[in-house]
């Protein structure tokens, strides 16, 4: 066994938030990417000449990540979001692109982007090879604030148990390379391919994730902790829980929507770990089972809700956590933000609207990109 890694965590204020939110450049005339990432950021740099401290890079040319600060509310992060996409935007428009939300891209193909220009990105792709080059991928991220690291393995459990729920919710990546897939999430089983990402183990103590760290830094498997790639990490340089299970949104509305039911949540079973309570959690198989079947069926997921092995239809279990989480979102300043979620209920998930838009024009794909640029453009589903 090789020897642990000590892993600080940061001090961090209780339930802060953040949010990054990857998105793709898009050509406007033929709807497809383009790989030009590299001069919007030159376009948007500060004038001191240092990196853009909302828009960063990320493993493809095509892809923009804007993120934003460390805020006490859902609301105040879209509004660094905002203000970050409208820059580039303007960086964008002279060069005939728009930026699109979304899981996946309808129907780029994986095999033409190119990868951005950085040592990190170059050693995962030698190592990954044909799986790395699929990643044509994008989601958002949400950070939430925890101000004891006693708390979070547990709370890191508890999040697995609703984790379908966000991934049913925020499903955007129905079409790969020109295909419908047949589910509501490819991204998501694409992304587990990589070493490290997809489900984390569920560790009992600090000191266990400290010794996996160590043995796959001595294993050669990663170099630095920010590698390890669960779709429910630590932060310890941030202090914070990371939820890298949503989808790349749309819009606006339901990256705030999902952030905030996402920063309920955890407030939520980190006021029960101070009440003295015992968190949900569930075993392994459920926890798989669950995330394959929101990828698969999405808003039409029946999900298994607890370790006794209950089920629910996933849009009726959100519907009751939305009650109960109510009264949580008044003290976190985000009622508004997560009553959204209901317009995913009622309109649909974006996975959804995609399709329809495919049917309405006999399959063509090309729609679907300009509904998908609609939306971001709009702030909202259209």
């Amino acid at each position: 066994m090789a020897a642990p890694v000590t892993l600080p965590f940061a001090l961090s204020e209780r339930s802060t938030v953040g949010i990054e939110w990857e998105v793709a450049l898009v050509d406007v005339d033929s709807g497809d990417l383009r790989q030009a990432a590299q001069a919007i950021f030159e376009a948007v740099r500060p004038a001191d000449g240092t990196d853009h401290p909302h828009i960063t890079s990320e493993l493809l040319m095509n892809t923009v990540e804007v993120s934003s600060g460390k805020c006490r509310t859902v609301g105040e992060a879209g509004a660094d979001l905002r203000r970050a996409l409208d820059e580039v935007g303007a960086a964008a428009e002279p060069l005939r692109i728009e930026v699109m939300g979304g899981g996946t891209h309808p129907f780029a193909n994986w095999a033409t982007q190119r990868v951005t220009d950085k040592e990190r990105y170059a050693t995962l792709i030698d190592r990954t090879q044909w799986w790395g080059r699929q990643m044509l991928i994008y989601g958002v991220h949400v950070h939430v604030g925890i101000e004891d690291r006693a708390k979070v393995l547990p709370l890191q459990r508890a999040m697995l148990t609703v984790l379908p729920h966000i991934q049913s919710l925020s499903a955007s990546s129905p079409f790969w390379a020109g295909k419908d897939t047949g589910y509501a999430s490819n991204r998501a089983l694409l992304f587990q391919q990589l070493p490290t990402a997809g489900l984390p183990p569920q560790l009992r103590a600090w000191d266990e994730l400290e010794q996996y760290v160590g043995d796959m830094m001595h294993t050669g498997v990663i170099d630095q902790v920010d590698e390890v790639r669960w779709d429910v990490r630590p932060s310890p340089r941030f202090g914070t829980l990371e939820m890298r299970i949503a989808d790349g949104a749309t819009n606006l509305l339901e990256v705030t929507a999902i952030s905030a039911l996402t920063h309920c949540f955890v407030e939520h079973f980190s006021s029960l770990l101070d009440a003295g309570q015992e968190l949900p959690a569930m075993p392994p198989w459920f926890v798989q089972e669950n995330k394959w079947r929101s990828a698969r069926y999405g808003m039409d997921a029946i999900v298994i809700t607890d370790a006794a092995g209950d089920e629910e239809l996933v849009t009726d279990s959100v519907g009751g956590w939305l009650t109960t989480l109510a009264p949580v979102a008044e003290r976190l300043g985000c009622a508004e933000e997560l009553e959204q979620v209901r317009v995913i209920l009622r309109r649909g998930a974006s996975y959804q609207r995609q399709r329809a838009v495919a049917r309405r024009h006999a399959g063509e794909l090309e729609p679907v990109v300009r509904s998908l640029l609609a939306e971001m453009r709009a702030g909202r589903p259209v």
